[in-house]
C-alpha cells in the first residue's frame, strides 16, 4: 500500500467519525463545537479521501492486471467486462476494430496508441462506480457522445488533427463513473 491510499483511508475514517458522532454513535463534542463542521467536515473528508485512495490506485502500474486482447464473436471487436478489479489492454501494431467496455466498480485501461486504426471506429463504454482510461493515437480525431449521472468524461486529446484521419466515436453511459481519454501518459 502507497502512502497517498494510507492518506486516503485516514481521511476516509476521520469522515466516518464525524458521520458516527451526528448519529450519536460516539461523543466528539469537545473536538467538533462549531456548528459549521456538521455537513462541510465530512464532506471535505471523504472527498479528499476518496480522491486519494482512487488516485493511488489509477497512478500505480502495479494494479493494472495486464489481459490479452478479448476479440469478440465476429473476430474484429473486442469485448471487455471488469467487476471489482483494474484490467490493461494493449495493442501492439495489431489492427484495432471497435470496443465494448463494461466496467462495475473497478477499471478498464484501453492502450491504442500503437494500435493499427485505418477507418472510424465505435469504443462503447458502459460505466457503474468505475473508469476507464483509454489512450488514442494523436493521428486519430475522437468524437464523444455521452449520458453521464454523477459522472463525466475528460477528453484531452489533440485536436488539430486532420479532417481525413481516421475517427474513433465514443459513446458512453456513466454511472457514478468516468472516463479519461488522452494521447499520452
Amino acid at each position: 500500500m502507497n502512502k497517498q491510499t494510507i492518506f486516503g483511508i485516514i481521511f476516509v475514517a476521520g469522515a466516518l467519525l464525524k458521520l458516527a458522532h451526528m448519529w450519536g454513535l460516539v461523543n466528539l463534542d469537545s473536538l467538533l463545537q462549531q456548528p459549521w463542521t456538521a455537513y462541510i467536515v465530512p464532506a471535505v473528508l471523504l472527498y479528499v479521501g476518496v480522491s486519494l485512495i482512487i488516485g493511488g490506485f489509477i497512478h500505480n502500474r502495479d494494479q493494472w492486471l495486464q489481459r490479452p486482447l478479448p476479440i469478440g464473436d465476429d473476430g474484429k471487436r473486442i469485448r471487455c467486462s471488469v467487476h471489482y478489479g483494474g484490467d490493461e489492454y494493449i495493442y501492439r501494431g495489431e489492427a484495432f476494430h471497435g470496443a465494448r467496455l463494461d466496467v462495475c466498480c473497478g477499471g478498464i485501461r484501453l492502450d491504442l496508441r500503437e494500435a493499427t486504426i485505418t477507418e472510424d471506429e465505435e469504443i462503447d463504454i458502459h460505466t457503474f462506480c468505475g473508469g476507464v482510461e483509454l489512450l488514442v493515437p494523436p493521428t486519430v480525431n475522437v468524437v464523444v457522445k455521452s449520458r453521464s449521472i454523477l459522472g463525466g468524461i475528460g477528453n484531452h486529446t489533440d485536436r488539430h488533427v486532420k479532417s481525413d484521419a481516421p475517427c474513433i466515436h465514443i459513446i458512453a453511459s456513466n454511472i457514478i463513473g468516468g472516463i479519461d481519454i488522452r494521447n499520452s501518459d
